[in-house]
């Protein structure tokens, strides 16, 4: 295959050793499935995006719940993670200089961390985090596939083991409970990290669990062998297909309703955009997996 077989991540790669091998993580496979295109921009331009109120408070909820679990299980209440808010976003505002401007059209800062507080509250409807010891937190986990021809990563939000043995993979969403295209997005995320589990512990998560924090919602789902076996090796063949688009410098729009969330419509052809030209020497791709976006 030609040079120019990069993803949004890829194995470290020292001197004098083979080239690295091609990575997939879950959203820049989902981020191909939804438009080709998409893709392209995202991993291969690396197009700059500015983040939007949701997915910033989505960022800023994932790490409250990640500290939650640092304190003692008596002190993880409602009352605790709302006074973890403040600090956390000060923090990523040290971290991501971007979310400066994040309200220079739209809202206030006070009214961002109210709403914040109101997704808190949407947790802990559906759960006691006092009654929980997850086994790992923002875990990333990696498998190779396709005879190693292929890695796998992604990082968890959450996955708990019960005495017994089972795991459970538990993923945060903020937005609210969607309609099916939408939680078919999803599953496929946390399907992926289930064939993941399944290759490197030998056992299929007895429940894969979205917690949609808006609506205080559950969807747990069930998978089996069978279907993971299938979905393995769906991905397989959708990096198949992520080649050869790259070979042929070919990636095609695919609009759809999602369309209006995207940040490149000026540069897309079904919006009368025209792309950039095709890199004859993509950059190198980073050495980790990217966390999947918060508020998806």
């Amino acid at each position: 295959m030609t040079e120019l077989t990069v993803d949004a991540i890829a194995e470290p790669q020292a001197i004098d050793q083979a080239p690295a091998r091609p990575s997939l993580s879950p959203s820049r496979a989902a981020d191909f499935k939804t438009c080709p295109l998409l893709y392209r921009f995202r991993t291969i331009d690396r197009l700059p995006e500015q983040p939007s109120p949701d997915q910033a408070r989505g960022t800023l909820v994932h790490a409250v719940l990640e500290r939650l679990f640092d304190l003692p299980a008596p002190q993880r209440t409602v009352e605790q993670a709302a006074e973890l808010i403040e600090p956390q976003w000060r923090q990523l505002l040290e971290e991501q200089e971007e979310l400066a401007g994040l309200f220079a059209d739209t809202g206030t800062p006070e009214e961002f961390l109210a709403s914040t507080r109101g997704l808190l509250d949407g947790y802990f409807a559906v759960e006691d985090p006092r009654r929980l010891e997850p086994a790992e937190r923002e875990c990333l986990v990696t498998t190779e596939v396709d005879d190693g021809r292929l890695v796998l990563r992604g990082y968890l939000d959450r996955l708990d083991v019960s005495p017994a043995g089972d795991l459970r993979v538990v993923d945060y969403k903020t937005g609210g409970a969607p309609r099916e295209a939408f939680e078919a997005r999803a599953l496929f995320q946390l399907k992926f990290y289930a064939l993941v589990l399944w290759r490197t512990r030998g056992v299929v998560p007895r429940v894969l669990r979205l917690l949609y924090l808006k609506d205080a919602e559950i969807c747990d789902y069930t998978p089996d062998t069978d279907e993971l076996a299938r979905f393995e090796r769906t991905l397989i063949a959708l990096w198949a297909a992520i080649e050869r688009a790259i070979e042929a410098r070919e990636f095609r729009p695919k609009p759809s309703r999602l369309c209006g969330w995207c940040a490149h419509q000026a540069l897309c052809p079904a919006f009368d955009g025209t792309p950039p030209p095709f890199p004859e020497r993509p950059p190198p791709p980073p050495q980790d997996a990217e966390r999947p976006e918060a508020d998806e």
